[in-house]
């Protein structure tokens, strides 16, 4: 391809990136995307797919065939001290890996024409007013140039400092850590751990495997040492989570972590970049609809991308459908992670759950959207 047949180019290579090559090339418009990584790779995610996306994801292709994917339909929660209640879920969902699921969908993608740069970073965006389109600066040099940009680049990147968003400045006091085990659980459950600072999910994926995910405090991990002594000083509190580590196979040589997760409100659209999956905001882990809500973005905007729409009324309607189905989600969010992570707001949320369990379902529906 060359550098001036890109229509739109995609900045990252994630659910909602991959989503929108697929649907982009499908409808033939022609598409590059750009991932600094090289598929297979894992990725800190919960690896819990809500059912929202399932009919669309059957329907394009872009669930892993071949797989008994795991279907998930009750919740356990348990406080900082072990206690423990369990409701049923609405909508539900499955289990999948990051390492199964974004490669599938980076061949469907392939499949139906987009073009990939794998293992390259992306160093600077810019729009030329003059010219109405973006020049993309590869770290190698490389320069290609497009009509428009979605920017699928995650929940923190080298691009949001480049192009000085807002809530780059603000430190996050939160880092993420991923496992896979083999351990004995229920696979059709997903779990909520607390322990102070914060809480650690586990559910069943593909293959007899499942994920081990946790959010919890930097200074934590700075004031033991170590990741691993973190885990033993602070997890280990929560009966449960000791249980866990002590019983369960642990899979990789070390464990997956990012640090600096930021929860704070992001702008739908910047620099006439829009902005998809977590680079557009991110929901508190504990909803378990970050993958869902990254497909539906990039579903979203690839349907306004089709409409052939000048940019002010391309980025005007974007900003408007990307509000209406998530920002009172995401609001949703940020005040229910008030109810974990300690003592006293862990024993809140599972007192909710137990005796209240019609109040759990409607703040639990209020993170979901309905199925597309």
């Amino acid at each position: 391809m060359k550098t001036s047949e890109i229509e739109v180019a995609i900045l990252g290579g994630g659910l909602a990136g991959l989503v929108s090559a697929h649907l982009l090339a499908q409808s033939g418009q022609k598409v590059m995307l750009f991932e600094k990584k090289s598929y297979p790779f894992h990725r800190v995610c919960g690896e819990y797919l809500s059912a929202e996306v399932l009919g669309f994801l059957e329907k394009q292709r872009l669930l892993p065939e071949g797989l008994d994917l795991p279907r998930i339909s009750e919740f356990e929660y348990s406080d900082t001290n072990g206690k423990t209640e369990y409701i049923s879920l609405d909508q539900g969902g499955i289990g999948v890996s990051r390492f199964v699921l974004d490669e599938w969908m980076a061949k469907r993608a392939r499949e139906s024409g987009a073009f990939m740069e794998e293992g390259v970073q992306v160093e600077e965006v810019d729009f030329l007013p003059k010219e109405d389109r973006f020049c993309i600066t590869l770290n190698d040099g490389r320069e290609f140039f497009a009509n428009h940009v979605l920017g699928a680049f995650g929940k923190r990147s080298k691009l949001d400092k480049s192009m000085s968003r807002s809530f780059i400045t603000q430190r996050s006091p939160y880092i993420g850590v991923k496992y896979h085990i083999r351990t004995d659980f229920d696979k059709s459950r997903v779990a909520l751990h607390n322990f102070e600072g914060g809480y650690c999910g586990i559910n069943a994926v593909e293959e007899g495997k499942y994920n081990l995910c946790y959010l919890g405090l930097s200074k934590h991990s700075k004031k033991f040492g170590s990741i691993e002594a973190m885990e033993r000083e602070v997890l280990w509190k929560n009966p449960k989570l000791k249980h866990l580590w002590m019983e369960s196979e642990f899979l990789f040589e070390k464990p997956e972590v990012i640090s600096e997760i930021s929860f704070e409100p992001k702008a739908p659209v910047e620099n006439h970049v829009l902005m998809i999956g977590d680079a557009a905001g991110l929901i508190t882990p504990l909803c378990g609809n970050g993958m869902a809500m990254a497909i539906r973005s990039g579903f979203m905007a690839s349907e306004l991308l089709m409409q052939n729409l000048s940019r002010p009324q391309l980025e005007q309607a974007y900003q408007k459908a990307w509000t209406q189905e998530f920002a009172f989600r995401l609001w949703v969010g940020r005040q229910s992670q008030k109810l974990f992570g300690s003592g006293k707001t862990s024993f809140l949320g599972r007192i909710l759950i137990g005796q209240f369990p019609f109040l759990a379902r409607q703040i639990i529906q209020k993170t979901h959207g309905k199925p597309f």
